[in-house]
């Protein structure tokens, strides 16, 4: 299949590779030029007139649009626009019907899972739209993931991945506090998270995370900034309609951390204003 990939960062660099890999024809574009890549076009239309499958994998809603400005020109029928960008429920049913009038399909695809979990190929996509459009999308997806959970219509798949990553964002802050209270008691990373295996409270979040934790690795496998923008898309969805007081209280240490320059690392690295604030 002529697969296109737009946005090739850790996600879509990972998933333009894999596909390749597969004997798939990839043409991948990128807003900033990545001339080393061997499937790279600079030209965004090119991308766009290549691909059956279009894949868009970008930071936030205005980037997704960014895209899109470029290559409707290009879209025709029989295309599918496959979105995977972490953005809000309104915005993916605006994009949504900005493919369709060109003639082409649009899938809502968010995912869960970060860099280790895309070279793996052990994500989890989760499907907003029409369930014969996802069929027809599940060569490309399938290859990509461990799983495709269909959700519902446009917009609820994206409504269902903000709510994933408001859990993932409060527990990941929760160990951060939690693992600093325990070494200010004098006990060791290692008891720490040898016990905390033992208690309800492990998470496949502290799995992932241990390593980094104990050798303050914040290298990205999902970056701060980016985490701290799905928290404001949940914050924005949720205005007038629901209270979020954890998530409010949250997303300004994001903001606070964001300010010190910490947005291209780990989101795990929330935990250096725990460490400032107990010197």
């Amino acid at each position: 299949m002529n697969i296109s990939v737009f946005g090739l960062g850790i996600i879509g660099g990972t998933w333009a590779e894999n596909l390749r890999q597969d004997g798939h024809d990839v043409c991948g574009w990128n807003r900033t030029p990545k001339p080393h890549l061997p499937y790279f076009t600079a030209d965004a239309r090119r991308a766009a007139a290549h691909g059956e499958a279009l894949l868009i994998v970008v930071a936030d809603p205005p980037a997704v649009q960014g895209v899109l400005d470029q290559i409707k020109p290009c879209l025709r029928p029989g295309q599918i626009v496959i979105q995977s960008s972490t953005i809000s429920p309104a915005a993916s049913r605006d994009f949504a019907a900005q493919v369709e009038a060109t003639g082409a399909s649009f899938l809502e695809a968010p995912f869960t899972g970060s860099k280790i979990a895309a070279q793996q190929r052990k994500l989890v996509f989760f499907i907003g739209g029409d369930t014969a459009l996802m069929e027809r999308a599940r060569p490309v997806l399938s290859r990509l993931a461990s799983h495709i959970e269909y959700v519902g219509p446009i917009g609820s798949a994206s409504a269902i991945k903000l709510a994933f990553n408001i859990n993932i964002a409060l527990v990941g802050a929760a160990l951060g506090e939690s693992l600093t209270f325990a070494r200010a008691a004098g006990i060791s990373d290692e008891r720490y998270f040898s016990a905390l295996r033992l208690n309800v409270s492990w998470s496949g979040l502290a799995e992932l995370k241990e390593k980094k934790l104990q050798t303050a690795d914040y290298s990205p496998q999902f970056s701060l900034k980016h985490m701290g923008k799905d928290l404001r898309l949940a914050l924005e969805t949720a205005e007038g309609k629901l209270s979020l007081p954890q998530t409010q209280s949250l997303c300004r240490l994001y903001q606070a951390a964001l300010e010190r320059g910490w947005g291209d690392d780990d989101f795990i690295g929330l935990i250096r204003l725990v460490q400032e604030k107990n010197g």
